[in-house]
């Protein structure tokens, strides 16, 4: 590989390191809010946050596509050398990058798999894409460490026109990619977003990812019957969807905002979780773990932890945009919390018991 090439590929691989990494730290921050360590704490506010954190995940992983593409493309002659392994430290170094590219190519082809909920595989996608993100990123330091003295070489070398050419075809290919799906995340790019998947789509304006039927909690939710639970330490409190409609209101505009990238904002009303824990006896700022009707899956149990159930914006919402819950949106009511992942918001409430 001569000089220019290696100004090639280094600025297209530093390109890329930023970008995973950026995927990488968003990614994490995504998991230890759905798996919170005991030393981890996210806060309620500013609502928006987890929107810009969880759209630049989403972002920068697609950027990494072309750029990992381009990458490949430009260091492809190199799998051809001969011999294949010249040394112990030149096996190793081939190892890491087989690593390396492995790694990082089972990431972003998953997580694109994800954003568009398609899941052509049996393994559960979020346990093993969190532990193939350490590999991937570890295998980028190493890579970096490695090859630092050529980077360093490199990055005041001139490339070729041709080499130029290139550059600015990968540029622009990443720029397109970002643009094209941006608009799920950002929405002053959705009428130029042409992949900004689920924007505006879905019932009362506003996405949904499970329905109740697929849930299987349809005929439950539509049961007159239905009743509210609110366990604490002094008793039970059951309340009727009537009841509840009886109860101080609170109204907000809040964004729902999910792992796969998409988030909207929507006018939410029904009763701050405040307010119904003191009406039921227990105190604000209290966790409180939230039942499903939804009995199978992994998100029919969401916990609330304390920041949030002091939050007055935390809302058990009974109303969407001034009209009653569709049961796909969680019908009788749900929760919708300031700056919580979608998984979290758990539908179809029927019973919250403090911890």
């Amino acid at each position: 590989m001569n000089a220019t090439s290696e100004r090639v590929t280094s600025q297209i691989g530093l390109a890329l390191a930023v970008t995973f990494t950026l995927c990488f730290v968003t990614g994490l921050i995504s998991h230890f809010i759905q798996h919170p360590p005991s030393w981890f704490g996210w806060p309620s506010r500013p609502v928006w946050l987890y929107r810009v954190t969880q759209g630049t995940h989403v972002i920068s992983g697609i950027a990494s596509i072309p750029l990992l593409l381009a990458k490949l493309w430009s260091v492809y002659p190199k799998l051809f050398e001969r011999p294949v392994i010249r040394s112990l430290p030149h096996a190793l170094e081939r190892l890491s990058i087989l690593v390396l590219s492995a790694a990082v190519f089972f990431e972003l082809t998953t997580g694109l798999f994800n954003v568009a909920q398609n899941y052509p595989w049996t393994f559960y996608f979020p346990q093993l894409h969190y532990a193939l993100a350490w590999v991937a990123i570890g295998s980028i330091l190493v890579h970096i460490a490695v090859k630092l003295p050529i980077v360093r070489r490199s990055v005041t070398l001139a490339p070729e026109p041709s080499r130029r050419a290139f550059l600015r075809t990968t540029w622009l290919a990443a720029g397109v990619a970002v643009v094209a799906t941006a608009g799920a995340t950002v929405p002053v790019l959705r009428p130029v977003s042409g992949l900004s998947w689920r924007s505006g789509k879905g019932p009362q304006g506003l996405p949904v990812n499970r329905t109740a039927a697929a849930a299987g909690v349809l005929d439950m939710a539509k049961d007159p019957d239905w009743r509210l639970s609110v366990v604490t330490p002094k008793g039970t409190k059951t309340y009727s969807l009537d009841e509840l409609r009886a109860l101080p209101r609170t109204s907000a505009e809040l964004p729902i905002a999910c792992v796969e990238g998409w988030s909207q904002s929507a006018r939410w009303s029904g009763v701050s979780l405040p307010e119904l824990l003191r009406h039921a006896g227990s105190a604000p700022g209290t966790p409180v773990r939230v039942f499903s009707l939804e009995k199978a899956g992994p998100y029919g149990i969401s916990d609330l932890p304390a920041e949030h159930t002091a939050d007055d914006l935390t809302l058990l919402a009974l109303e969407l945009n001034g009209e009653v819950l569709d049961a796909d949106h969680g019908f009788p009511c749900r929760i919708i919390a300031p700056n919580r992942p979608g998984v979290l918001q758990t539908k179809w409430v029927t019973r919250l018991e403090t911890r």
